[in-house]
């Protein structure tokens, strides 16, 4: 060969050019479904729940039935997981019976400085709306929600 170097420089600008035309492809994003059908239609936009009444859900036993007002219907189910960890996190996962597909995910924390924070979701993966736990004036709410205002997929 009577010009190495040439022949190396064709071969990088050959892979670098292949490397560039194969990194200008999209990645695949899932487009939202927004015509999943609602679950909670007939249910209200907020459902105030008292914290005592959650901490009590919270540390309801693996295997138990139990019953959650919201508004006029009540969310019936059977706790599916209750866990407890570090002595300061409690966690419960509750299967609906009347709502199908949904199921209600209560997280307890105690801080150091000794208050307690809850959180928790409402939701169903086959469903449009859910509801999120939120604390508004010292009180715990559920909001409903849009399943694609939280979840990206």
């Amino acid at each position: 060969m009577k010009y190495p170097c040439l022949a190396g420089l064709c071969l990088s600008l050959t892979l670098l050019s292949s490397v560039v035309i194969h990194s200008q492809d999209s990645p695949p994003v899932n487009e939202p479904d927004l015509k999943k059908p609602l679950l909670f239609t007939n249910l209200p936009s907020k459902v105030p729940l008292e914290t005592s009444f959650l901490k009590a859900l919270i540390n309801v036993e693996k295997g138990k039935e139990v019953s959650v007002q919201m508004g006029k219907t009540a969310l019936e189910g059977k706790v599916i997981s209750s866990v407890r960890k570090y002595n300061n996190i409690q966690s419960v996962i509750i299967r609906s019976s009347n709502f199908n597909g949904a199921t209600l995910t209560l997280s307890s924390s105690t801080r150091p400085d000794g208050t307690v924070k809850i959180s928790g979701r409402l939701l169903s993966l086959q469903h449009g709306d859910l509801y999120e736990l939120q604390k508004e004036n010292e009180q715990y709410v559920l909001i409903k929600k849009n399943y694609y205002d939280l979840i990206n997929e």
